[in-house]
């Protein structure tokens, strides 16, 4: 992004927070949590929440986090182009140019996970040591940030609201795999949206972690991926935020070898405390990628990284050989083997 390009994402996000008369109700896409628990619920995916209605003596959450949309390249380690690839990756968030139901939650989501009626937030720092605020925004005023028309977004969700009472849920996810749905937003637009809120990722992504900026680009650009997927949720995880913000993790990860050994430890703590949550063991596919990421020999061999996680994730199975029976030779005996029923494979949900 350009430093004139920069400049005018900022004072888009300015005039959105002066300017934006709705913010949507939170909520951040469930097939990530561990334990859904969405900030404010509202009584309909497209229903208006004024920042007046705002409870008296909360701040506005944006007031203070201008510089949000001020990103340099230099801010991480890692290429913000790359997670975005991730992130429209069917295994991790998917994309889908047309508003969808939240495979758990029903809420709106479009592009790669991007929710249409979320509310800015106070997302207080409770970490004394950690500096960095948090920021959370609404869908408005996200979407004005990208430079998107607000009447659009109310149309997209006014369409979502007709076509969920219509098809069902079911009948939508059939639309989803069948590439279905008529696009609602260009490559270029979806594109938009994605990269602001990969930028909000890292940034809130800081304030999980004390150490960001001594973390290896494969492990900030996995926090980033969590916090992406998981949003405010990520507080749950509350042995997990320990061990990354434990003073180990302030050691770089390139280190004489008499230093290397606990340095290695340390990660190997930070990874079983994410390999041993709920949320690992239902996404699997997706957590082996991003807990290996926390590997600090990562970047050596990936795939190796990859391997070790998902050996201690789904350990392989003991298969013992069954000993030989003589078959008995007396009718009355032989009352033979059924065979279990056949199993109807379940539907994968759409990322």
């Amino acid at each position: 992004m350009t430093f004139t390009k920069q400049h005018i994402l900022v004072a888009a996000l300015v005039f959105a927070m002066a300017a934006s008369g709705r913010a949507m109700g939170q909520v951040t896409p469930s097939t990530t949590r561990e334990q859904p628990s969405p900030v404010q619920a509202s009584p309909s995916p497209s229903a208006a929440l004024t920042r007046q209605t705002l409870p008296q003596g909360t701040h506005d959450p944006l007031l203070s986090s201008q510089t949000l949309f001020d990103f340099k390249d230099s801010d991480i380690k890692f290429g913000l182009n790359s997670l975005m690839s991730v992130l429209r990756d069917s295994r991790h968030e998917g994309w889908v140019l047309a508003a969808y139901p939240d495979p758990k939650t029903s809420r709106p989501l479009i592009g790669a996970g991007f929710g249409l009626d979320v509310a800015a937030t106070e997302h207080l720092q409770r970490d004394p040591l950690n500096p960095h605020p948090f920021i959370e925004p609404s869908t408005a005023q996200l979407w004005q940030a990208a430079g998107l028309d607000s009447a659009r977004l109310q149309n997209i969700l006014d369409q979502f609201d007709r076509d969920l009472n219509a098809w069902k849920k079911k009948k939508f996810r059939k639309k989803i795999r069948t590439r279905a749905l008529s696009p609602q937003l260009t490559e270029e637009d979806a594109t938009k949206l994605l990269r602001i809120s990969a930028i909000q990722a890292t940034y809130n992504a800081r304030a999980y972690c004390r150490f960001f900026d001594h973390l290896t680009a494969s492990q900030q650009m996995a926090l980033s991926q969590l916090v992406f997927q998981m949003g405010v949720n990520l507080e749950e995880f509350t042995q997990f935020l320990g061990a990354i913000n434990d003073d180990a993790s302030d050691r770089d990860s390139v280190q004489p070898v008499s230093t290397a050994e606990p340095a290695t430890e340390h990660w190997k703590a930070v990874q079983t405390t994410l390999i041993q949550s709920q949320w690992a063991r239902r996404y699997s596919t997706r957590a082996i990628s991003v807990i290996a990421m926390f590997d600090p020999t990562y970047e050596n061999d990936p795939r190796a990284a990859e391997r070790k996680v998902q050996a201690a994730l789904r350990p392989p199975v003991s298969h013992h050989r069954k000993k030989t029976h003589v078959k008995s030779v007396r009718a009355g005996n032989d009352t033979g083997h059924k065979m279990p029923p056949k199993e109807t494979p379940g539907q994968q949900p759409p990322s």
